[in-house]
Parts: structure tokens; C-alpha cells; sequence
């Protein structure tokens, strides 16, 4: 798919790699900072939202843009940083999914205490920082199989 000319998925990485790590970020803060639960748990729902739809849309419409242009990656350097981007993708995909499901199940359970609330920061926190990792990793080697042999 395409929008005035540019690929679907050239557009929405950028909403992936801004939303996805400050949805993390925000899913960090969440867990660790008790006094700033209350402040963040709508503002957390909504950016773990916004990060995995975008995220899933990047994910999908760049499984699109392969199938669209097979011959763009019959070079052996960029066929295998599309491999390693691909994977990495993957796993962006699986732990974004997580964080947001626990994200929102932590605003649900919110007003819990005990075992849950350090269950449920623990679990956030972990995913948040799973998720802010594969979006790097992700977005960067993405840009360097786009990249690969330009120079400027």
C-alpha cells in the first residue's frame, strides 16, 4: 500500500519508533515511581495502544513492501540485514503485544496492593524494557538494510 507515492510501511515506522519506546518509558515510570501511578496509568493505556497498533501496522505492511519488491533484496549483504531486521520484528511484535496486555491489565488492577502491584510492576517493567530494546534493534537494522551502500 502506499500513500502519495511512499511506501505504508516507510510512514508508519516513524509512529513505531517514537511511540514505542515512550509507551516503554512510560511503562517503566509506572512501575518503579508509586507517587506517579495514578498520573500515568491513562496516559500508559493509551501509548501502549498507539505503539501496538503501530507497531503491528509497520509489521505488517513492511511484510507487504518485501512481497511487493522481491528484487530489491537479491543482494546477499541486504538479503540477510532484511533477515535479521525480519526476526527482530518478530520478537518487537510478541513483546509489544505483552507489555500492552499488561499494561492494561495493571491499570485494571490498579487500585491493587500486595503481590500483584509488585507482580504486575515487575511484569510491566520487564516487557517495557523488552519492547524499548526491539524497537532499537529493530529500527536499526531496518535503516541499515535501506541504507547499505549509500554514502553521502
Amino acid at each position: 500500500m502506499e500513500i502519495n507515492g511512499l511506501p505504508l510501511h516507510a510512514l508508519v515506522v516513524h509512529a513505531a519508533v517514537v511511540f514505542g519506546p515512550v509507551a516503554a518509558l512510560a511503562g517503566i515510570l509506572y512501575a518503579v515511581v508509586p507517587r506517579w501511578r495514578d498520573r500515568l496509568r491513562w496516559p500508559l493505556v493509551a501509548l501502549a495502544a498507539v505503539a501496538l497498533v503501530s507497531i503491528w501496522v509497520a509489521y505488517l505492511s513492511g511484510e507487504s513492501l518485501e512481497e511487493a519488491n522481491p528484487t530489491f533484496y537479491t543482494d546477499p549483504a541486504r538479503a540477510e540485514l532484511l533477515d535479521t531486521h525480519e526476526s527482530r520484528a518478530n520478537l518487537l511484535r510478541f513483546s509489544i503485544t505483552g507489555f500492552a496486555v499488561l499494561a492494561f491489565v495493571a491499570a485494571w488492577l490498579h487500585t491493587r496492593s500486595g503481590t500483584t502491584r509488585i507482580a504486575l510492576g515487575v511484569l510491566v517493567a520487564g516487557t517495557a524494557v523488552l519492547s524499548l530494546v526491539y524497537t532499537v534493534l529493530t529500527g536499526e537494522a531496518g535503516a541499515q538494510m535501506k541504507w547499505a551502500g549509500y554514502q553521502s
